[in-house]
């Protein structure tokens, strides 16, 4: 093997790694399919989105996608502005295609803010075509009669692309459609009445216009269902009742210990009077003694109280009904 042989095999291991190097960092291959599809951009440029760690293929097929698409206002800076702000270049590119095909005004910037937003925009776009069904949970709701009903409804919404950045999600619109729910059947006179005429509570419903500040609009509320629950009115009759009942007990048992507490204290003043008179009575004879030594009274004067004292006795007795014995009136004549 001669010089030049060895000089040859040197230069062609260089050029292949620098071939290598050079298919690396500039997509070549990217750029024919770039230009094959009708799209501008330079070999320059695709080296730059290397340098930049921004994905080339991404931004090259979204560019031809929006291209194929006649979206004439997706540039590249565009696109890779938003990839690099953390969006989703295909997503976006799709729902902008999307959006064109089925005449709804969607621009770029709305697109990308809402990519940007958190929501799906793509799937979104797909709402405003294609209406999405919401199954409410059941909502349980009292009429004036005080009869419980259960009710299950189907809304039926579209997604509102203007309303989607700062708008209220799923969660709001089940909450208001409950509480609209709620509202009409706690209106209605009787349980009969929402039975006979479920489309009431959808007419109601839907002329509060729950769906305001939302990012999405409510074309229909239908009623899927609606069971009979608790006589919750009368469950409240109830326990009023044992409420009163048990507020008059306590109150009796009040007026109660209040008269045995009364009875009780003129128990212990009758007690306390005889008391006094028993006293009175112990000291009659201690007196009687000494208006005896004193001469204030004479033997006499103690026999004629004795015999006052018998004759009230006697009196008293004769007084006093006997026990057993009935009286007869006297025949009239």
């Amino acid at each position: 093997m001669g010089p030049e042989v060895l000089t040859f095999g040197v230069i062609g291991i260089v050029g292949f790694i620098l071939l290598c190097i050079f298919f690396h960092y500039v997509p070549f291959f990217l750029w024919i399919s770039a230009r094959v599809s009708g799209v501008r951009i330079s070999l320059i440029q695709l080296f730059l989105m290397r340098i930049r760690q921004v994905p080339a293929n991404v931004i090259v097929r979204a560019m031809i996608e929006a291209h194929k698409a006649g979206l004439e206002d997706v540039t590249r800076d565009d696109l890779e502005a938003h990839f690099l702000a953390g969006g989703n270049v295909e997503m976006v590119v799709h729902a902008l295609v999307s959006a064109s095909k089925a005449n709804i005004e969607l621009g770029f910037k709305m697109a990308t803010a809402i990519d940007l937003a958190g929501r799906d925009v793509f799937q979104a776009v797909q709402m405003s075509v294609n209406p999405k069904v919401i199954d409410t949970p059941p909502v349980t709701a009292v009429a004036k009669d005080g009869i419980q009903l259960i009710t299950k409804a189907r809304v039926t919404v579209r997604a509102n692309i203007r309303q989607l950045v700062g708008g209220a999600g799923e969660d709001t619109v089940l909450a208001r459609v409950g509480e609209g729910i709620v509202s009409s059947i706690g209106s209605s006179e009787s349980h009969k009445e929402v039975l006979e005429n479920p489309d009431s509570i959808s007419k109601v419903v839907l002329s509060k216009g729950l769906d305001s500040g939302t990012a999405f609009e409510i074309l229909s509320i239908d009623i899927a269902d609606i069971d009979i629950g608790k006589n919750i009115g009368a469950t409240l009759q109830i326990d009023q009742a044992q409420a009163d009942k048990n507020i008059a007990q306590a109150k009796a048992e009040e007026r109660r210990a209040m008269a045995i507490a009364l009875e009780q204290e003129m128990i212990a003043k009758a007690q306390e009077a005889r008391a006094r008179v028993i006293e009175a009575e112990a000291e009659l004879p201690r007196a009687m003694a000494e208006a005896f030594i004193n001469g204030n009274l004479g033997i006499m004067d103690y026999y004629r109280m004795k015999n006052m004292e018998a004759d009230t006795n006697m009196r008293e007795s004769i007084g006093r009904p006997v026990a057993g014995a009935s009286i007869t009136p006297k025949e009239s004549k």
